[in-house]
């Protein structure tokens, strides 16, 4: 049956409502946020550059951004466009396509582990120790020409010492990686040459040196043969592998697919187009069949600024050559700060006709083309990492009011925090990062979305195995648990049937939750109203649920069911907002996934029924019990108990004893239980553990004070149990007269022996008791 709801009024909400203030990078303040066109927002994010595995900073920057897009749309209740752009030619997707294809072809052509084989990786990596390696050392311990191998030992050793490889760190950042890289073909050359000598090297040991080696013959064979390679599909082939994978790995996240899809290579002749217009309003040129913007001739124009994200990073010719990319030539410029609207192919580059030559589109063009294309000369929001606010972000702006000859481009820029995994900062280049594959084998989707909520949006977050373990477990055990003993709470009360004595009354207590859950929902509203404050907003969410379990407790049976269901799904609606889980918004809980080994299935309707008739004769059994004192009865609390921990665990049902004598029946995952109950009994197993340790030892100590006592007195002064020689002549008890040499005790001496001799007495004495004892 329907659980019958209070049946008394909401109290009227008298606080005015909140306005959404969102940071805006453009301002670097709180502004208040105001759509052009009423509720519609159009919405653009810089998506991935699709070359290699996505890793936590895809999953910190796209979970993020899915967060505020539920919000805006789902809280907010904005009528979103959100646009997203694949970046599928670029100079990394070139380079690692060409490398890729050029070492695979490589490896498929060799047969055997030649001398030309061995040479060719040899040179290869002697070059790479030169040219790379060399970077981060210090001047007096680069290797020369032709000295690598001698020099090699000597930086092997080297490295161990963490203080010189910090200093190589701060020359050059990738030099632990370019290290490891040579050291790993150092290796494999060895063991390949050892092969060699002894005349049993095969295909198979050939293949193992030119994949330990792939890192460094990629360059080599690049710089020979990169030039050849001009097969589109090779391209293509690498791009469109990489962005399903993201789009897998999101769907994994429950990020939620764009609403439109744009990629740059679908968009070349748009590209073209707009680059044209960008020289024709007088801020482009053409050089060597390659084109650039002319950011003084945009800075001079009246109502232009450029770099208005990061004025002060306009000089950083080092974030502006790493924006231009590792392919780029950069003759001809006006000035260091122009940057490529479009460039000339070279050989070995794929190309598209163009009015300056056959070329290719520069990075920061391809947003503001796609961009423009589908919202026009404006747009309200503009997403990304924060790494892409300059030059990216900044360029874009720029060449996107060139060419509409507007003043504002993008009213809001929303930029999500760096992510650090224990502390450190994540790098594709520098091969630091952590997959999100790797990282969903160790916590869930669920978990790593609320280790992002507990964070702001735009703020750096330290990734850390403490944050998972503690804070974020912490959070979902609460939810957890909270909605599992509503769920048994509805399910008995329906079991029972309406109580009307309790169902309608409206006292004190209920007054208060619901009061409780009325100021929960203004506080989470100014929370989010707050430029999305999500850590704010999850303590508002926990702080009721913590209201509401104190209601169901001191209430116990006297509880006014349908108070408690009306807060729970609230809270479930709102976590469900957050993208925590699906499910209806009848739903109680965050909407668990569905078992596939089921087949959709609900488990609570099917085993419900017979798991509420088991707890009941369990109940009936326990006050047979309990009435009939202890004895033979206590053997059937014994199995009760044993029903309850051992027997329904692997089953997913925990029964919990209450104060009426009625167990409160609950559906939980299998592996909860089976872990809370391991880890109960590891406690209790280290509790007791820890006091047979205790036992031990103190009987250790007894044992060894007893063992003390083993020499009679009149025995302890004598021989073996002294020296032979030390004493002279004894008394009657034992008790030494003179020394080795005759001469009689001094009264120090004398009064030493005594003392020792009276304590051995009383451990001797002790000892015979003891033995008498066990010996009984």
């Amino acid at each position: 049956m329907a659980i019958q709801q209070p049946k008394w009024a909401l109290p009227q909400r008298q606080a005015e409502e909140p306005v959404l203030k969102v940071y805006n990078s453009l301002t670097r303040t709180k502004t208040e946020f105001v759509a052009n066109n009423g509720r519609h927002v159009k919405w653009y994010n810089c998506g991935p550059t699709v070359y290699d595995a996505s890793h936590m900073g895809h999953a910190r920057n796209y979970v993020t951004q899915d967060v505020l897009r539920r919000i805006m749309s789902d809280y907010f209740g904005y009528d979103v466009h959100f646009v997203m752009n694949i970046t599928d030619i670029d100079d990394k997707i070139i380079l690692r396509a060409r490398q890729t294809y050029l070492v695979d072809t490589f490896r498929s052509e060799t047969r055997e582990l030649t001398p030309q084989v061995l040479k060719f990786v040899q040179e290869s990596w002697s070059e790479y120790v030169l040219s790379k390696v060399g970077k981060g050392l210090p001047e007096t311990e680069r290797p020369g020409k032709g000295k690598e191998k001698e020099t090699w030992p000597q930086l092997v050793a080297r490295f161990q010492d963490k203080a010189w490889k910090q200093e190589c760190l701060k020359r050059d950042e990738k030099f632990e990686m370019h290290f490891s890289a040579a050291n790993r073909t150092h290796s494999a050359l060895e063991a390949a040459e050892i092969s060699a000598i002894s005349g049993s090297s095969s295909q198979e040991d050939a293949h193992r040196l030119i994949d330990e080696s792939k890192d460094i013959l990629a360059i080599s064979l690049d710089k020979q043969h990169g030039s050849t390679v001009t097969d589109h599909s090779i391209f293509r082939s690498l791009s469109s592998y990489w962005e399903g994978e993201f789009f897998t790995d999101m769907r994994r996240l429950r990020v939620r697919d764009p609403d439109t899809l744009t990629r740059v290579t679908e968009f070349v002749p748009e590209i073209v187009a707009f680059v044209e217009g960008i020289v024709k309003n007088g801020y482009g040129y053409a050089v060597d069949g390659s084109v650039y913007f002319d950011t003084r001739a945009f800075d001079k124009a009246d109502g232009h600024d450029y770099a208005k994200l990061e004025p002060w990073s306009k000089g950083n010719w080092e974030l502006l050559e790493e924006g231009e990319g590792a392919l780029s030539v950069a003759s001809g410029r006006r000035s260091p700060a122009d940057f490529a609207l479009w460039k000339a192919s070279k050989p070995g580059e794929p190309s598209w006709p163009s009015p300056w030559g056959s070329g290719r589109p520069g990075w920061h063009i391809e947003c503001s083309v796609m961009a423009s294309a589908i919202f026009g000369a404006n747009m309200d929001i503009h997403s990304g990492g924060i790494d892409l606010a300059f030059p990216h972000h900044d360029n874009e702006m720029a060449q996107s009011e060139a060419y509409h000859n507007c003043p504002t481009w993008v009213n809001y820029f929303l930029h999500t925090g760096h992510l650090h995994i224990e502390g450190l900062k994540m790098s594709k280049s520098l091969k630091n990062f952590i997959t999100i594959d790797e990282i969903l084998q160790k916590y869930s989707a669920r978990q790593l979305r609320l280790a992002f909520l507990t964070q702001l949006w735009n703020a750096k977050v330290d990734f850390s195995e403490s944050l998972m373990t503690g804070e974020v477990r912490i959070l979902e055990t609460a939810f957890n648990n909270f909605f599992t003993t509503v769920k048994a709470l509805v399910s008995q009360a329906e079991a029972d049937g309406p109580n009307m004595d309790s169902a309608t009354r409206y006292r004190d207590a209920e007054r208060e939750l619901v009061d409780s859950l009325h100021a929960a929902q203004d506080a989470f509203r100014v929370a989010l109203c707050d430029s999305f404050n999500t850590p704010v907003a999850l303590d508002v969410l926990r702080d009721l649920v913590s209201r509401t379990n104190v209601y169901i407790n001191t209430r116990s049976t006297d509880l006014d069911i349908g108070a408690v269901v009306i807060v729970t799904r609230w809270v479930g609606q709102m976590l469900r907002m957050f993208g925590l889980g699906e499910g209806e918004t009848s739903e109680i809980g965050w909407g668990q996934d569905r078992d596939a080994a089921e087949g959709g299935i609900n488990r609570e309707e099917v085993l419900m029924p017979y798991l509420r008739t088991l707890s009941t004769f369990r109940d009936g059994v326990r006050r047979l019990a309990i009435a009939g004192g202890e004895g033979a009865l206590k053997e059937i609390l014994t199995l009760s108990d044993k029903l309850r921990d051992v027997d329904l665990v692997p089953l997913g049902v925990a029964l919990d004893d209450k104060d009426d004598g009625k167990a409160l029946v609950k559906l939980v995952p299998p592996a909860d239980l089976i872990r809370a109950r391991d880890e109960k009994r590891a406690q209790a197993d280290a509790k007791a553990a820890k006091k047979a340790a205790a036992v031990e030892a103190e009987r250790q100590k007894r044992m060894q004070k007893l063992e003390k006592g083993r020499v009679a007195p009149q025995d302890m002064f004598k021989p073996p149990n002294v020296p032979k020689g030390l004493y002279g002549s004894w008394d009657g008890n034992g008790l030494p007269l003179t020394d080795g040499e005759g001469k009689e005790l001094s009264k120090n001496q004398t009064k030493k022996v005594q003392k020792d001799w009276a304590l051995q007495k009383k451990l001797h004495e002790e000892f015979l008791e003891w033995q008498k004892t066990e010996h009984a």
